[in-house]
């Protein structure tokens, strides 16, 4: 392979990366809410589910969910209703004030994993996104060479969401004050990003 397509492939990994969208929302939600250590379960989370859908395209797997429309679909509405039911819980427990004294419990290192996880695992583009991008960049007989595309995609990413996780630990205690509002604010967009999944065309 040669430096400049594993440059170019890297350009658009850190650009899909830098991207804002349901990861980042995802990540910030938790840092502002609930703190640094359980945003990190989140990204860990987050990384395996990448990990695992990069896995299957490698395998060609996926190539059968993006053959099959029922199947897309299938996993598109799961990956809706996950995200509908992350927004409306969201929304539901923000009913009652929280202050800085009275916080929220913070969840645990597995149920921030398992957030970040479901959320990825449920979300069929992010499979079709590697069997896109992945053959582009392979070279004609060296599979090897994804499992070195996709740590590098993976690596960026662990690199710039514990930066979001930083920065936003920066802005939590202030927003903390008005912790309410961005409950049911990222709540929101959850349950929008949820309906927009369902309905969204292949």
């Amino acid at each position: 392979m040669s430096a400049a397509a594993l440059l170019s492939f890297s350009l658009v990994a850190l650009l899909t990366v830098l991207t804002p969208g349901l990861d980042t929302v995802m990540v910030l939600r938790t840092a502002l809410l609930s703190g640094k250590r359980a945003a990190m379960g989140v990204v860990l989370g987050i990384t395996l589910g990448c990990l695992v859908w990069a896995v299957a395209s490698l395998a060609g797997l996926t190539a059968l969910l993006q053959a099959s429309e029922l199947a897309y679909d299938i996993v598109r509405w799961l990956g809706a209703a996950y995200l509908i039911y992350l927004g409306a819980k969201a929304l539901w427990n923000s009913r009652k004030a929280v202050s800085l004294e009275d916080s929220r419990p913070v969840p645990g290192a597995g149920a921030s994993l398992r957030a970040g996880l479901l959320t990825n695992l449920l979300n069929p583009k992010v499979g079709v996104f590697y069997l896109s991008l992945l053959p582009q960049f392979m070279p004609a007989g060296e599979p090897a060479w994804g499992a070195v595309l996709v740590a590098i995609h993976l690596g960026l990413g662990l690199v710039w969401l514990p930066i979001l996780i930083a920065v936003a630990g920066r802005a939590r205690a202030f927003l903390l004050c008005q912790q309410v509002l961005l409950d049911r604010l990222t709540a929101s967009v959850f349950v929008a990003l949820g309906l927009k999944l369902a309905f969204e065309a292949r």
